[in-house]
């Protein structure tokens, strides 16, 4: 299995802190996530239905009719690959990690590429090319016009393009989400999240958007009832709260924002990498910082290969004020 953030009780386990008095910003989920209201009974005594609403909403919400509901886009990301034959794909590295990994697991050959370098992965040939927009870890962010264009010139070669938009919720500008297997990007596959922007990661819910022909496949491969009936409830209410939405958008620029400019001081090659959900801070050597935080109760994601360090919004005043004084401490002892 791989490393992911989010291991708190591990950290806190291994530690001689209380697991209550950790700060956990090793995720990216938005700590401020929409507002669950009571559910009601029925949605755990009855089997979940295709036409409650919750395919609809996401419609409404990522401009395309060909969707499908998943229990979190992991379930696509394992599964995906086995309905491909087996080819070359190429990755704009350092991403995701389960992305590689399935589709090396399925007998597909790898090409790991710079991310953010989408012309020299396409320049390469491959019939397929896999990227996550808001790159995850490193932050890049690829314009909407250059992912159109890279989709456009795969399909003259009868290739395809996967993006991962598990970040994209916070700047829409950005996804292409729309498009995902229309005539005009037929070979244009999605993948997209309601853990992070909205904060929902426990309710296990996400969408792969592309070819109706293709979604098909997978539905069969997932089975029925692939998404709770509780989960469906509330994604159908996040994904039609657009009031929340647009007040996130702002909240969360405004946090990423002051958490950009907390980092900035220990920048070395380059200023922090900013998304709306979380912060990442290229260092020559990381690890000793993430060990300096670690120790102090400070969890973040560390990625020692890409030397970079990830850093998720605190969620109240409380952790952001420790996190500064973490942070001026050991600015102070270097």
């Amino acid at each position: 299995m791989l490393e992911h953030g989010g291991r708190l009780r591990q950290a806190a386990r291994l530690s001689t802190i209380p697991l209550e008095d950790w700060v956990d910003l090793s995720t990216g989920i938005n700590p401020q996530s929409w507002p669950v209201p009571p559910l009601p009974p029925e949605v755990w005594q009855r089997l979940p239905e295709a036409d409650d609403g919750l395919e609809a909403a996401a419609a409404a919400c990522y401009g395309n009719t060909r969707l499908l509901a998943l229990p979190g886009s992991q379930a696509a990301i394992q599964t995906l690959p086995s309905l491909f034959p087996g080819a070359a794909i190429a990755c704009l590295a350092p991403l995701y990690a389960e992305h590689p990994a399935a589709w090396q697991a399925a007998g597909h050959q790898l090409r790991q590429l710079p991310a953010g370098n989408l012309k020299r992965a396409l320049a390469a040939a491959t019939p397929r090319v896999l990227l996550c927009n808001p790159n995850n870890p490193t932050g890049h962010q690829l314009a909407r016009d250059d992912i159109l264009a890279a989709a456009e010139q795969l399909a003259r070669r009868g290739g395809w393009l996967f993006v991962d938009e598990a970040f994209a919720d916070a700047t829409p500008e950005i996804s292409v989400a729309d498009l995902a297997g229309s005539e005009a990007c037929p070979n244009l596959v999605v993948f997209r999240s309601l853990g992070k922007f909205f904060g929902l990661a426990g309710a296990r819910v996400g969408f792969l958007l592309g070819q109706p022909e293709l979604l098909q496949a997978l539905a069969e491969k997932l089975g029925p009832w692939a998404v709770n009936h509780p989960a469906r409830w509330v994604a159908a209410r996040a994904l039609a709260d657009t009031a929340w939405q647009a007040q996130a958008r702002l909240d969360l620029a405004a946090a990423s924002a002051r958490l950009a400019a907390l980092l900035a001081p220990l920048a070395q090659t380059a200023p922090p990498a900013a998304t709306p959900l979380f912060v990442t801070l290229a260092l020559a050597q990381p690890k000793p910082l993430f060990n300096f935080l670690r120790d102090r109760g400070i969890l973040v994601r560390l990625f020692p290969e890409a030397g970079l360090l990830r850093f998720g919004l605190p969620g109240n005043q409380a952790h952001w004020d420790k996190l500064a004084a973490t942070l001026d401490a050991w600015s102070r002892r270097c």
